[in-house]
Order: structure tokens, then C-alpha cells, then sequence
């Protein structure tokens, strides 16, 4: 299937399934419970279909020897799950449109929970019976046939992306809420290109992990750059989640796309399901910015928070006349602190955080000048603004390396202002086009002396320029114009290619020295350091005195005709109460 025909495949199912709005007995942050757990129901009979003349095989091969095996062991051991009959999507389409619909999807949910233990308790089962409203019995039949309309030789991947897909509609359609379960995808897959996980036997932290969306780019990445699957397989996952429904999504989301790992329904906050410190080789995160109501007495004592400090009150005495205990003033570094002590000796993280973090003062700047000194921050990148569905203020990504303070680079931190590197979704919302990831993601490449990296993607990109057309047959198509484009943002910037710093974009800031870490009072906004480009907009002083004055008098203009439309309003209310 190619890119286009996915991208039409996705768009047509979100479309269709969207007749859920119109119909259904549920709240508008309850659509995707059923809608992915039908998608999860879908890709289980595909992926069973696939396998089943080889289990069927395996079975009679089998059948009165001494190694004989069920079925369902036989299942297992060949695409990792049993499906049974009732749970075949076919049975279900085909049964008559009535609301006996729903009681088959629960059996169906139930009977796949009953025979893979893993997934206990994951399924969407009970929510069923909504979709089936007295006025329009028919609706979850039609539901379940758009599903019906993805075709029988999808891949695990395909099923990965279309569950991806409707995580971040149902996250753009909820709004703020959405956001606690989703990061975009595009955010994290430059958050995986810059952290550069490398197969094998490694151990992965995402302590607020929503939907998983951090572990699934993390396999996918090693994926593409060719990891074999045995190595793919050494890689576990290990998720912290405190909303129920959230962890749900979270299992289906690794089961679709193979991952294999953990999820734990705890608070981080209080609970240490792994024994995270010093255990982990990777950790990824976009926790919950500005929480205030962390009880101090049950983070103070813990290496995870304390090890570089634990925000507290200026003044440590609590409100007169209550009895109230102290609270953490802003959980944002205990989520700092807890990343950096999760690593191992040669362990990496990447988190996303309020960008009012990277000048916090306070105890915050103590623990901050702790992390610099030490030299565990390995880089700063400040996002732009609208990137997701609950913030739309810009956020800062934090890279640690705990190999960094073993290097010539200790004293030094990498800082990105990518606040005008993204491509418009609509009104509202931000991304990352494929390209705008690989670009600087290449930055954090060429400061890593990796100028190979730089050549071949240089090389992608005078390829991809050979073959396109010169104009587009759609808005999806990448033309020859679009191909220089990359190619000149490159070249322009590192032409020699070699790292160098770029105003306005990137910026290599030392510990000492003039305009330095320090001198700039241990601030890791990268705005400070990056610096701004003035733009020549090639005007005469004259040219730009005419262009200022004529822009004046037209203000004046707006503003003479307000004060009119404000009166004639004005006057307008008063005759209505006359």
C-alpha cells in the first residue's frame, strides 16, 4: 500500500466512523473506546487469517505425536494471540442488524480476553450496547462494516498507523482533554530521531505514558533503520498511567504494533512500579505541565525526586488556621529529576515540558544549575507554538545523556529554536512534515561529528528531486520546487557540511565566557542564545518612512470608523430600551 493510498484509507474510515457523532448515546470524549477497540477487532482477524493455514498446518502435522499441541497453543506461539470463532470479524458483520450487535462484539471481547491472559481486562466490552440506540438499531452494524472496508493484506504497521491516526483525530476532537492521552505523533518521532535508541537488549521509561505513542515511534524507528527482529524483541517497554481508560489504549495500542512492554496503572507521583532509578537505558515523557497539589511528605524521601532537589515553598509554613500539609509549589522538576535518575550510566531521555521550565528560579534554579554543572543536559529545543491539541503556548523538549559528562562536551549544551520550523494543519494546529523532522533532526547529527548522516540525506533529497514532477497533480504531491526547497534549507545553513552555528536557529552555548550558561544566570531558553535574524527587507530609509506613515493613516482610518460603528451601537441598545 503506498502513502497516498494509506493517507485516503485513514481519511475514508475516520469520515465514515464519524457517523458515531450523529447517532450514539455517548459523551463526546467516549467515541473512541469502541471505534479502537473495533479496529483492534479488526486487525486480530486479519492478522489470524494470515497465520491460520500455517497453525492449521502445524495442528494436523502435530496431531498424535508426542509433541502434539492445541490450536491455541500452536496460534500463540505463531502471531502471539488466539482468536475464537465468535471473535471472527465476519461472524460479527454478518449476523443480522439488530441490537443483538452489541451482545456478539462483548462475547467476542470477552472470549479473546479469556484466551490470552495479556490482554485481560484491555477490551472495550460494555460500551457496545450504546451504539445500538432504540431509533436506529442498525447503527453499530454499520460501524462495523466500515471496518470491514480495510483490506485482508494490511500489515501490522498499516494497523499501527491507523490506530495512531485515531488516536490523534479523537485527541484533536476532544481538545484540551485529548491532550492527556496523546502527543502528536510528528513531535515525538523528532523527539526519537534526536534521542537515536539503538536495538537490542534495552529497557524504556515512559512514566506518564498515555496512549504509548512514545514507545510505538521508538520501535518504529529502529524499524526503519533496519533492526532485525530478534533485536526488535530484546526491546521492553515499561509505561506508568493513572487514568484506566488511558491504560486500556496503551495495551491495544502496543499489541497493534507488536511492542512488546508493560503498562502499570499507578501515579508516579507515589508509586515506583520498576524501581526506576539508575534502571533505565531510555526514558521518553510529555507529563502533565504545572501540577501543584503533590504531597511533599511523599516525594521528599525519594531518590527518584531528591536526588538533585525537590521544589519547595519559599516559605515552608503552612496557611494560618488550617491544618493543610505542604504541597510541591510546581511538580515540573520532580519530572525533570525523575528522568534524569531513571538512566543508567549510559542512558538518554527526552521529555517535553512548559517552557517556563528552562528559566524557573527558586529551588527550581538550584536544581537546574546542579543538572548543568554536572553536564547531564546534553540539549534544548524550543517547539513552536499550536503543536499540541491541550497547549498552545510553545513547549521546550530536554535531552539528557548521562555519557555526556565523560566527553569534551560536558561544559557545553546544543540549543534548537525550531519555533518557525513547522507546517500548518489548520487554524489551530502544527506539525512536522517528514522533512522538517529529518532536518533537524541532521542538526543534532552534525553536531555529533556524524557528517555521513548529512551526506545521505543530501543525497535523499537530490534523488527524490530527479523524480518529481514539476507540478503537483494534488496537494500531497512533492514537486521539484519542494525537493530544491530542502535541499537549499541545508545547504544554506551548513554548507561545508559540517556543524556550525546558524542564528536564529542553532547555537553551541558554553558553561563560561562571555554570553555563556553561567553569564546568562544558568537560563536554558534557547531563545537567549540563538539569537534572531533581522530579515533585509531591502527598503531605503525613505521607502521605509512612506511605508510607516502610509500604514499610520490607514490605522487612523480603522480607528475613526470603530469609534463611529461603537456609537451608532451605542445608540442602536438605547432606542431598544426607550
Amino acid at each position: 500500500m503506498t502513502d497516498k493510498e494509506l493517507k485516503t484509507l485513514k481519511d475514508n474510515l475516520w469520515h465514515a466512523a464519524d457517523v458515531l457523532r450523529s447517532g450514539a448515546h455517548l459523551a463526546a470524549n467516549k467515541y473512541g473506546q469502541p471505534i479502537l477497540g473495533l479496529i483492534f477487532l479488526r486487525y486480530a482477524d486479519i492478522l489470524f487469517k494470515q497465520h491460520k493455514a500455517e497453525i492449521d498446518a502445524a495442528f494436523a502435522r502435530l496431531s498424535g505425536t508426542r509433541m502434539e499441541k492445541t490450536k491455541k497453543e500452536i496460534a500463540i506461539e505463531k502471531c502471539g494471540f488466539y482468536l475464537p470463532e465468535c471473535a471472527y470479524y465476519d461472524f460479527i458483520n454478518d449476523a443480522p442488524d439488530t441490537a443483538e450487535k452489541a451482545d456478539l462484539v462483548k462475547k467476542a471481547m470477552e472470549a479473546i480476553e479469556d484466551a490470552n491472559p495479556k490482554m485481560a481486562g484491555v477490551l472495550p466490552k460494555e460500551v457496545y450496547a450504546q451504539l445500538v440506540p432504540e431509533e436506529e438499531p442498525e447503527l453499530l452494524s454499520n460501524i462495523i462494516r466500515i471496518f470491514k472496508d480495510i483490506p485482508e493484506n494490511c500489515t501490522v504497521d498499516i494497523f499501527g498507523e491507523i490506530y495512531e491516526y485515531f488516536l490523534g483525530n479523537f485527541a484533536l476532537a476532544e481538545g484540551k482533554d485529548g491532550g492527556t492521552f496523546y502527543t502528536p505523533a510528528t513531535v515525538v518521532r523528532y523527539m526519537v530521531e534526536v534521542l537515536d535508541p539503538t536495538p537490542g537488549d534495552k529497557k524504556f521509561l515512559d512514566p506518564a505514558c498515555g496512549s504509548g505513542g512514545m514507545f510505538v515511534q521508538a520501535a518504529r524507528y529502529m524499524h526503519r533503520h533496519n533492526a532485525s527482529e530478534a533485536e526488535q524483541m530484546q526491546f521492553r517497554c515499561y509505561g506508568v498511567e493513572k487514568e484506566p481508560d488511558t491504560v486500556k489504549l496503551a495495551k491495544m495500542n502496543l499489541l497493534l504494533n507488536n511492542v512488546r512492554g508493560e503498562i502499570t496503572e499507578a501515579n508516579s507521583f507515589y508509586s515506583d512500579p520498576y524501581n526506576a532509578v539508575g534502571q533505565f537505558d531510555y526514558v521518553m515523557a510529555n507529563p502533565p505541565f504545572n501540577v501543584d497539589e503533590v504531597s511533599l511528605d511523599r516525594v521528599l524521601n525519594d531518590p527518584r525526586f531528591n536526588t538533585y532537589g525537590v521544589p519547595r515553598n519559599s516559605s515552608k509554613s503552612t496557611k494560618k488556621g488550617t491544618d493543610k500539609k505542604e504541597t510541591v509549589p510546581n511538580a515540573n522538576y520532580l519530572w525533570i529529576g525523575y528522568f534524569a535518575t531513571a538512566l543508567n550510566e549510559n542512558g538518554k531521555a527526552a521529555l517535553v515540558m512548559a517552557n517556563s521550565a528552562s528559566d524557573a528560579g527558586k529551588s527550581e534554579y538550584e536544581i537546574r544549575k546542579k543538572m548543568i554543572e554536572e553536564g547531564i543536559i546534553s540539549q534544548m529545543v524550543t517547539l513552536p507554538s499550536n503543536m499540541f491539541s491541550s497547549v498552545t503556548l510553545p513547549a521546550t523538549l530536554w535531552f539528557f545523556d548521562k555519557q555526556k559528562p565523560k566527553t569534551d562536551k560536558k561544559d557545553e549544551i546544543l540549543f534548537i529554536d525550531a519555533r518557525n520550523t513547522f507546517t500548518q494543519i489548520d487554524r489551530a494546529h502544527r506539525k512536522f512534515s517528514d522533512e522538517q523532522i529529518k532536518n533537524l533532526g541532521i542538526i543534532t547529527r552534525l553536531y555529533q561529528g556524524d557528517t555521513a548522516a548529512f551526506a545521505a540525506l543530501l543525497a535523499e533529497y537530490r534523488a527524490a528531486l530527479v523524480d518529481a514532477p514539476e507540478q503537483a497533480e494534488d496537494k500531497e504531491t512533492k514537486t521539484k520546487a519542494y525537493w530544491q526547497s530542502q535541499i537549499d534549507w541545508l545547504t544554506e545553513r551548513f554548507p561545508d557540511g559540517v556543524y556550525r552555528d546558524v542564528v536564529g536557529l542553532c547555537k553551541v552555548a558554553k558553561l563560561d565566557g562571555e554570553d555563556g550558561i553561567v553569564d546568562q544566570d544558568y537560563s536554558l531558553n534557547a531563545g537567549r542564545y540563538v539569537g534572531v535574524v533581522i530579515e533585509d527587507d531591502g527598503m531605503t530609509a525613505e521607502e521605509f518612512k512612506d511605508t510607516m506613515l502610509g500604514l499610520n493613516a490607514e490605522l487612523e482610518k480603522l480607528n475613526a470608523e470603530a469609534k463611529d460603528l461603537e456609537a451608532q451601537i451605542a445608540e442602536n441598545v438605547k432606542r431598544l430600551f426607550e
